[in-house]
C-alpha cells in the first residue's frame, strides 16, 4: 500500500507489471508476432511511404510464440495431408511458355556457333563474347521461370572427386532387395466381411546405442565409464545415419517409400528419431534394415590430440597456412590427411554410426485416434530448441550436460572445423584466428547439443504440396470463408515478391515492380514503437477474428426472425 506520503514504494512498484511484457502477452494470446519486422514500401509511381509490419516466423517459441504455434500447425496439416494418400501426388511441372521456348532456341543458335568457331580456332575475343552472350542468355531463361540450367556444368573440382569401394562392411547384416516400382502410396487390404479397404502406414522411432547405464532422469549412473565420445560423434553425424535408413528402407520395400519424421532428444541427450511412413512392411525387415543401417565417416583420426593450451599452430601469412609452433613446419592440410589415409589399405573410418537395438514400430489406420495421436506427437517439440525439450531440473542434469558439450567442443563437426588443428591437421579452406574448441557451428551450440541437421524431414512427394502451398490452402479457406474473391484491391495489403517473405500474400498476383521495398529500422522517426505497434495488430486481428466468427455462424430462419 501507499507510504503516508502518498508515494509507492521502491519494491511496491518493481512488484507491478510492465506494461511492455503484458503488451506482449496480451498479442501471443490473440496470435499475433510479438516480434514483428518492420518494411518500408514505397510506391513507385506517387513516391509515397506506407510501414508495413511482416511477421518474424520464427520456429522457436522462446522467440515468438505466435509465429512458432503458426509453424507447427502447419507441419500437422502437412503430415496428415500426406500420409495415408490413397492416390499418387501429382508432381507434373507446367508447360513452357512461348517465350521460354524461344530463348532456349537463341540459347542453342549461339551454343552452336561458339562450338564451331571454337572448332575451327578463331580469335579469343570472338569465344569471349559469345562466352558472355551465352552468360546473359542463361540469365534471361532462369528469370523466365524455368528451373535448372539447360546445360549441366561439370564442377572445376569433379575430376578429383573421392570414391571410396561401396562394399559392406562384413559386422552387419545383409539386406534384401525387391524390384523398384514408380509408386509411392502404400499396400491396400480389404475385409473380406465388410468388404472396408484398409491403407494402413506406420510410426517408427528409432534410437542410437547405448553408451552406458543411465537413470530414470537421464544422466549416467558411472559418468567416468559413461562414453561420451561414442555419443558426442553419434549426434554430430545422426543426419547421415537418417539419409542411409530411407535409402535401405527404399530398396528393401520396393516402392518409393515417403515419410515425414522430426528429430528430438531423449532424456539422456541422444537424439532419436520419429517417423511417419506411407506404407508397411513387417516388423522383422524393419528391425533387419535398422540393424543393416550405417553411416562411415572417412576423416582423419582425431583420437589424438597433438596441440592443446599455448602450444598451438600459428599461421603464416606469405604461405596461407598453420605452421607448427616447434618446428615452423607446416601442417598437413586436408587433402593431403585423406590422401594419406586413401593411401592406406588397412585404414579404418573415422566414426561408424549406427542405430540401436531398440526399433519401435506401429501400424496406423488413416482417420483414427492414433493417427491424431501421432501427428500431434512428431510436431510436440518442433518450437523448441533440442536442449529445451527436457527441462534440466537437477544438478546431476546439469552436470551430465557440461560434460557432453566439453566433449563436443573439441570434436570436429565438419571438414571446415577449427578443432582439426587440436590434431595436427589443418582445415579445409584454413584462415587465420582459428582455435581449437572455439568452431562456430552450430553443432557445438549449447542449445543444439551437437545436433545441426534439420529438425523436420519431409520426403518431395510425401503430399504433393510444399509448406508454402499449405499455407496458401489456408489462406484460400479464410477469404471463403469470408465471402471473398481472392483480389483485395487495398494497396496496404500487398507484400514484397519474397521468396523468403514469411507472411502469406493477401493478392493472388502482386506487381512487386509498382513499390520499392526496404528494411526500416526501429529508430526511423517513421516507425512507431513496437508497443505501439503490438497493440494495432491486436485490434486488426480481434477485428478479423470477430468478421470470421460472424461468416461461419449461419443466418437465422425466417421462423426464427419471426420469433
Amino acid at each position: 500500500m501507499p507510504t503516508p506520503t502518498g508515494k509507492s514504494t521502491r519494491s511496491e512498484r518493481l512488484a507491478q507489471p510492465l506494461a511492455r511484457e503484458v503488451a506482449e502477452q496480451v498479442a501471443a494470446d490473440h496470435g499475433v508476432c510479438v516480434r514483428p519486422v518492420s518494411l518500408r514500401r514505397t510506391a513507385m509511381g506517387t513516391g509515397e511511404t506506407e510501414i508495413i509490419d511482416v511477421p518474424c516466423g520464427s520456429t522457436l517459441e522462446s522467440r515468438c510464440p505466435s509465429c512458432a504455434k503458426r509453424k507447427r500447425s502447419l507441419r500437422r496439416t502437412q503430415c496428415a495431408e500426406g500420409w495415408h494418400l490413397a492416390s499418387e501426388p501429382v508432381m507434373e511441372p507446367d508447360p513452357p511458355t512461348e517465350q521460354q521456348q524461344d530463348w532456349v532456341e537463341q540459347r542453342a543458335v549461339v551454343t552452336a556457333e561458339r562450338e564451331k568457331l571454337a572448332a575451327s580456332g578463331c580469335d579469343p575475343e570472338q569465344l569471349t563474347a559469345l562466352d558472355a552472350a551465352i552468360a546473359d542468355l542463361d540469365e534471361e531463361i532462369t528469370a523466365s521461370g524455368l528451373r535448372g540450367s539447360v546445360t549441366r556444368s561439370a564442377s572445376p573440382d569433379s575430376g578429383s572427386r573421392r570414391v571410396r569401394s561401396t562394399k559392406r562392411r562384413q559386422d552387419v547384416p545383409d539386406l534384401p532387395k525387391r524390384p523398384m516400382t514408380r509408386k509411392t502410396v502404400g499396400r491396400a487390404f480389404t475385409d473380406p466381411d465388410s468388404g472396408k479397404v484398409f491403407r494402413p502406414s506406420l510410426f517408427l522411432t528409432l534410437t542410437l546405442d547405448s553408451y552406458g547405464r543411465v537413470r530414470s532422469d537421464g544422466t549416467p549412473v558411472n559418468p567416468s565409464t559413461y562414453d561420451y565420445r561414442q555419443a558426442a560423434r553419434d549426434t554430430l553425424h545422426f543426419s547421415k545415419l537418417i539419409d542411409r535408413f530411407v535409402q535401405n528402407l527404399r530398396r528393401v520395400a520396393g516402392f518409393d517409400v515417403q515419410y515425414f519424421a522430426s528429430v528430438e532428444p531423449q532424456r539422456r541427450l541422444a537424439p532419436h528419431l520419429h517417423m511417419a511412413t506411407r506404407g508397411t512392411l513387417p516388423r522383422a525387415e524393419l528391425r533387419q534394415i535398422a540393424a543393416a543401417t550405417y553411416h562411415q565417416v572417412w576423416w582423419p583420426h582425431a583420437d589424438t590430440v597433438v596441440y592443446e593450451g599455448d602450444h598451438l599452430p600459428a599461421w603464416d601469412e606469405e604461405k596461407d597456412t598453420y605452421l607448427d609452433p616447434a618446428t615452423g613446419e607446416a601442417l598437413p592440410t586436408w587433402d593431403e590427411a585423406l590422401d594419406e589415409l586413401d593411401a592406406d589399405p588397412g585404414a579404418e573410418p573415422h566414426h561408424v554410426v549406427r542405430f540401436g537395438k531398440q526399433v519401435d514400430a506401429k501400424g496406423v489406420v488413416a482417420g483414427s485416434e492414433d493417427a491424431q495421436r501421432c501427428v500431434r506427437y512428431l510436431a510436440k517439440y518442433l518450437t523448441k530448441d533440442i536442449a529445451d525439450c527436457h527441462t534440466v531440473e537437477t544438478t546431476r542434469q546439469e552436470q551430465h550436460v557440461d560434460r557432453l558439450m566439453e566433449t563436443l567442443r573439441f570434436e570436429p563437426c565438419s571438414p571446415r572445423c577449427s578443432s582439426w588443428l587440436r590434431y595436427g591437421v589443418q582445415p579445409q579452406d584454413p584462415k587465420p584466428g582459428l582455435r581449437p574448441g572455439f568452431c562456430r557451428s552450430k553443432a557445438h551450440r549449447r542449445e543444439h547439443l551437437g545436433y545441426a541437421g534439420r529438425r523436420v524431414l519431409v520426403s518431395r512427394k510425401w503430399s504433393g504440396k510444399t509448406l508454402a502451398d499449405h499455407k496458401a490452402d489456408r489462406l484460400t479457406w479464410v477469404l471463403e470463408a469470408l465471402g471473398i474473391n481472392g483480389v483485395n484491391s487495398d494497396p496496404a495489403n500487398e507484400e514484397p515478391g519474397d521468396e523468403h517473405n514469411t507472411r502469406p500474400p493477401v493478392l493472388t498476383s502482386v506487381n512487386s515492380g509498382d513499390y520499392a521495398w526496404e528494411l526500416a529500422l526501429p529508430t526511423d522517426p517513421d516507425v512507431a514503437p513496437r508497443e505501439h505497434r503490438l497493440l494495432r495488430a491486436v485490434g486488426e486481428a480481434l477485428k478479423r477474428r470477430a468478421q470470421l466468427d460472424a461468416a461461419r455462424t449461419p443466418a437465422p430462419s425466417a421462423t426464427e426472425r419471426a420469433a
